[in-house]
């Protein structure tokens, strides 16, 4: 049996290529800001019937078994129509339901539910919470709805950015971030925000883009492998300084640290797609100066500039 073989067509979105506009909301959402958590859900005892019966009530096509709050499998209508079709539409669910189960974390970037959605097919997916608890639903119907009432905002928001003026451009603007140790919620703010900041000056894409990776990179860097710290921007006449300081652990080898693909990210936090130990490499690949100081027990120091009149390419 699978987990919910009624199948869901490609959401016409991609997690690589698509508008930036696109690409900054389904990194930014998080999965429980676009699940349905009005979950209607059933018990193992429950016969197939009854399951049915519940289906065909609410006009859904598909229900989760759930004890004291746990997701234990998954009744689809696939497998009622095999139950009426082999004359065991009375058993109890519990020798029926399919039990190997692919589910999501409610606090997983969106991307993830639109890879999973594309890559599974699936009508819908169980939305787990950190403590395993099933706390929503999630359809492809979901993922779209919320893109466009998102985008929607979005293109409010634009509109009223061009129609005020731009900062001027010899003018300098500061801003702060702070991280808290896997607060993935918030991660992604710093990022996002310094981004608009530069969009409304006007600044090269190609700057932009750099600007985004390293602030970005060094934020979830603070989440994943520190106990907090702060991202700090200085956007100048000629160039853009992004510093990062977190208070620790901080790191044993910078030079190990900054070679791609080492990372000493536990397996939850490569699970939620992060700790591929391209933080500090990419970083440092798109900066036009780079420093970093670090001392174990003391925090570690990134500080990364880049300059507005250098659109070197990121790829």
């Amino acid at each position: 049996m699978t987990n919910q073989p009624i199948m869901s067509p490609d959401i016409p979105i991609s997690t690589v290529d698509s508008p930036s506009i696109v690409l900054e909301l389904i990194y930014q959402l998080k999965i429980k800001d676009v699940m349905c958590q009005a979950v209607i859900s059933g018990k193992a005892t429950d016969t197939m019937r009854h399951i049915q019966k519940v289906m065909r009530e609410n006009y859904i096509t598909g229900i989760p078994i759930v004890e004291d709050q746990r997701l234990v499998g998954l009744v689809s209508i696939d497998d009622i129509v095999t139950a009426l079709d082999k004359g065991y539409i009375d058993r109890p669910v519990s020798e029926r339901m399919t039990r190997n189960v692919i589910v999501l974390e409610d606090d997983m970037p969106l991307s993830f539910a639109i890879s999973y959605l594309n890559k599974y097919r699936y009508g819908r997916f169980p939305v787990l919470n950190k403590q395993q608890e099933l706390v929503g639903i999630l359809t492809s119907k979901d993922v779209v709805r919320t893109l466009l009432v998102e985008m929607n905002r979005e293109v409010l928001r634009l509109e009223k950015i061009y129609q005020n003026a731009a900062g001027p451009a010899g003018s300098f603007s500061e801003m702060e971030f702070a991280t808290v140790r896997y607060d993935f919620e918030l991660a992604g703010r710093a990022s996002t925000e310094i981004k608009k900041a530069l969009k409304q000056r006007s600044i090269d894409p190609k700057i932009i883009r750099r600007v985004a990776i390293a602030s970005y990179e060094l934020e979830i860097n603070q989440v994943v492998h520190s106990n907090g710290g702060t991202i700090s921007c200085s956007i100048q006449p000629d160039r853009v300084v992004i510093l990062a300081v977190d208070g620790g652990p901080g790191i044993a080898d910078v030079n190990l640290a900054l070679q791609e693909g080492w990372s000493t990210a536990n397996e939850w936090i490569r699970s939620l797609g992060f700790g591929a130990g391209m933080g500090l490499a990419n970083t440092k690949r798109v900066s036009d100066e780079f420093q970093i100081k670090s001392a174990m027990g003391s925090g570690t120091t990134v500080r990364s500039v880049v300059f507005l009149s250098s659109p070197k390419e990121t790829s």
